[in-house]
């Protein structure tokens, strides 16, 4: 008989998961890692009691976190990946054949290498592209001492809690606009809408002090529970945002780049908030 993995982000609501089989638990230097095995969604990781991702439906949220910038911006050729151990992130970002350096921080090495072990369809030898560096640090540690300039960067971390927490500050909206070319765009998780509503306000709150225009987008993926997350959004390019369908489809196209769930129309649509986001952001103003 499998046992259960209940997820504990929300004090007084979850979801469980039956762990045909675990494949790996240990407490990292940072954080309580598990991989299990479960017969919906494959394999599954989470930290500190918190999924993070599974092998059925990780390709939703690394695509839209990665093609929406690299797409809307006209000629990106360095990217800063912080987080995103998994390599799910680098995977589609190396698939834009124009970039010539991606920077991936993550903090905990064995994240990494777990992944690479168990969720080997996550990165698929992106570890290894010659256009990739990865960096064990601490991504505002890094961010602080960086020297270079990037056009996007992606924030792929945790939810605000533990080690992800100080990725979510004034300090490092402040520290990683820094490392923005001009006209450069920076995008984040940023937590299911419907449950975690402070978190929108307070990445408008923060994030917005350091952009001229910070906004969201969404996507729905079924593992991050509770409806629509949404990603947070920095430039001070608002024609990023406003590209028009029919350019995100030309760039799409010319980028050949194959995917599962983003296309163009996507894309576009994704900027399209709820009202009851709309009105949780005029809080803000």
């Amino acid at each position: 008989m499998s046992s259960k993995y209940l997820e504990s982000l929300y004090p007084s609501y979850g979801q469980s998961f039956n762990m045909d089989k675990v494949l790996f638990e240990s407490k990292t230097e940072h954080q309580h890692l598990v991989i299990f095995e479960n017969e919906q969604f494959g394999r599954v990781m989470a930290l500190d009691g918190i999924i993070q991702t599974t092998e059925k439906d990780e390709f939703i949220y690394h695509e839209m976190l990665t093609h929406v910038p690299l797409l809307a911006h006209q000629n990106p050729k360095k990217v800063l990946i912080i987080g995103g151990g998994d390599g799910g992130i680098l995977r589609e970002t190396l698939k834009h054949q124009q970039l010539e350096k991606i920077v991936q921080v993550e903090i905990d090495r064995a994240v990494i290498d777990m992944c690479k072990e168990y969720f080997p369809n996550h990165s698929q030898g992106a570890f290894d592209d010659p256009r990739a560096t990865i960096v064990i640090d601490d991504g505002i540690h890094f961010v602080r001492e960086c020297q270079e300039k990037f056009d996007i960067i992606i924030s792929d971390s945790t939810d605000p809690i533990g080690p992800g927490e100080v990725l979510f500050t004034n300090d490092f909206y402040r520290l990683a606009k820094n490392c923005l070319n001009e006209g450069g765009i920076m995008v984040a998780q940023n937590g299911v809408v419907m449950m975690q509503p402070d978190e929108v306000v307070n990445t408008r709150l923060r994030m917005g002090q350091y952009f001229a225009e910070q906004s969201f987008y969404t996507v729905a993926v079924p593992t991050y529970v509770g409806g629509a997350m949404t990603l947070a959004w920095g430039t001070d390019e608002p024609q990023h945002r406003q590209t028009d369908l029919e350019t995100v489809r030309q760039r799409y196209v010319a980028s050949g780049i194959k995917t599962r769930y983003y296309n163009p129309e996507m894309h576009t649509a994704a900027f399209a908030l709820p009202q009851y986001v709309i009105e949780l952001l005029k809080k803000t103003s």
